[in-house]
């Protein structure tokens, strides 16, 4: 499937893709050009609000993202870009492509999965919105959006100066949890890919490229007898028994893994009724690490202790892992690339209107909060090989090719990540004008990578130099095909 989709886009075979930073009339931007990009950006930013505001009222969690895909689909077909939907066995991942003859190919991811129990209102106060379970908590509705309207810009700059090369839109579904992006690096979608681009909305306008977590996620479903909890005891074997022993057994096993692991889960099922045994239970663990290898490490002993609790209650479990990742390479050559477009853009400047509703929503923080005018900075540059809280798909695209991203302010400052209070600024004009900075900043850096091919040549080195040279790809959750139920409740009924 993979090669049947890459010669429809017509791909450069390996032999003309090395041989572009040959061909490529390597050169600086220029002024006039960046201009250009900006406004053609700037003309589409209703474009941009329209289909974040549009995203962010479906708020699709991941593999249901069926009406947020199709839009931003019918949007980049309009700008003339050949589409492919249902990509690596995804129905809402895609890859959009406009070529223009031999040259580089550059990557722009676009998301747009929501997070399960963040309905909000695009109020400054906790307002939940009756009979909607979602809600874009992590800004992907901004994301999507503005990187279409970046691939637009894009396009229309190729075009006008008659630009060489290939220009991809990579539409991920789930990402949270779901591991999209996984399935494309795994089936082969990012193997002649030259750099990737991508941004994520944040608090602050920052192009530092840093590390995350790898990632093993997965759900042990256990399986007992039914029986009346006072009536017939005996008679039952619980399914929550196996769960809470086995969450026991990984609790105490947290004082011996390695330093930097985090493992955290939720009982998705625990019955129905305290005065029934439950003959079906489920638990949703996530293991986490900054080494791939430790995270496998530590998921095979956190399987262990499913078997063990099963054997102790006398119920019967399985496992699935339904998604991981790898820990982030950050390319310092791309990110001082990136970094310069974001200083061209700036930070973002909002109304009185605006500020008033972004200081109202830090009246909901704990303690003190980063003064509102951080809004309109951009903060210093650096390589960060070091921390990392948090995981993403992007991660594993890093490590087969140059990667590059950045965040802008579409939250308001000091706002937690995953939070109503990034719901409500995320369906607001504070939320578009962070969006709009990204796309001019992502359209800016794609140009940019066009014309210098021995820029994408350091990058390159730079990664192999990281990952080291005898890399072979293989991904964390196997030869699984995508989870495209992981968000649905189960019952253990159909099982």
């Amino acid at each position: 499937m993979k090669r049947s989709v890459l010669n429809a886009f017509a791909c450069a075979a390996s032999a003309a893709v090395l041989a572009f930073a040959v061909q490529a009339d390597a050169r600086p931007l220029s002024g006039a050009e960046r201009g250009q990009i900006l406004k053609a950006v700037d003309a589409d930013a209703d474009q941009i609000a329209d289909a974040a505001m549009k995203i962010w009222s479906y708020a699709e969690v991941g593999y249901q993202e069926t009406r947020s895909s199709a839009l931003l689909q019918d949007q980049l077909k309009a700008a003339g870009f050949e589409v492919k939907a249902g990509v690596a066995g995804m129905p809402t991942g895609f890859i959009a492509s406009y070529r223009n003859g031999e040259g580089p190919v550059i990557a722009i991811l676009a998301e747009f999965d929501a997070l399960p129990g963040l309905a909000q209102a695009a109020a400054p106060t906790k307002t939940p919105i009756a009979g909607q379970a979602a809600g874009h908590g992590c800004g992907h509705n901004l994301f999507g959006a503005a990187s279409v309207g970046a691939a637009v810009a894009l396009k229309q700059w190729m075009t006008a100066n008659n630009i060489k090369g290939e220009l991809r839109v990579y539409g991920t579904p789930a990402e949270e949890g779901g591991s999209g992006k996984v399935y494309f690096v795994r089936d082969g979608f990012f193997d002649d890919v030259d750099a990737t681009i991508h941004w994520h909305p944040g608090d602050e306008n920052s192009a530092v490229q840093g590390v995350s977590l790898a990632n093993i996620s997965g759900k042990f479903r256990f399986r007992g007898v039914s029986a009346h909890a006072a009536g017939a005891p005996e008679r039952g074997r619980s399914a929550l028994d196996g769960v809470e022993v086995m969450d026991t057994a990984v609790n105490y096993l947290r004082e011996h893994t390695p330093d930097k692991t985090r493992i955290h889960y939720v009982i998705t099922n625990g019955g129905a009724a305290p005065n029934v045994v439950p003959d079906y239970a489920e638990v949703y663990y996530y293991v986490r690490h900054p080494d791939p290898e430790v995270v496998r490490a530590v998921w095979a002993r956190v399987e262990k202790a499913a078997e063990g609790a099963a054997i102790a209650t006398e119920t019967k479990v399985d496992k699935e892992i339904t998604g991981g990742v790898y820990a982030m390479l950050p390319n310092d050559t791309l990110g001082r690339v990136m970094d310069a477009n974001l200083r061209r853009v700036g930070g973002v400047s909002w109304t009185p209107e605006e500020t008033a509703f972004a200081a109202k929503i830090q009246e909901s923080f704990p303690g003190k909060p980063p003064a509102l005018k951080s809004a309109g900075e951009v903060q210093p540059y650096k390589l960060e090989l070091e921390g990392g809280g948090g995981s993403t798909d992007v991660s594993d695209i890093s490590w087969v090719t140059p990667t590059v991203g950045l965040s802008t302010a579409t939250f308001v400052p000091g706002s937690a990540g995953h939070s109503w209070q990034n719901v409500a600024a995320a369906g607001t004009t504070i939320g578009v004008k962070g969006a709009v900075n990204a796309a001019k900043t992502l359209a800016l850096t794609g140009a940019d990578l066009f014309v210098a091919p021995e820029v994408i040549a350091k990058a390159k080195a730079e990664l192999v130099q990281r990952r080291g040279p005898d890399f072979a790809y293989k991904a964390m959750l196997g030869d699984r095909p995508p989870a495209l139920d992981y968000r649905k409740p189960t019952t253990g009924a159909s099982d």
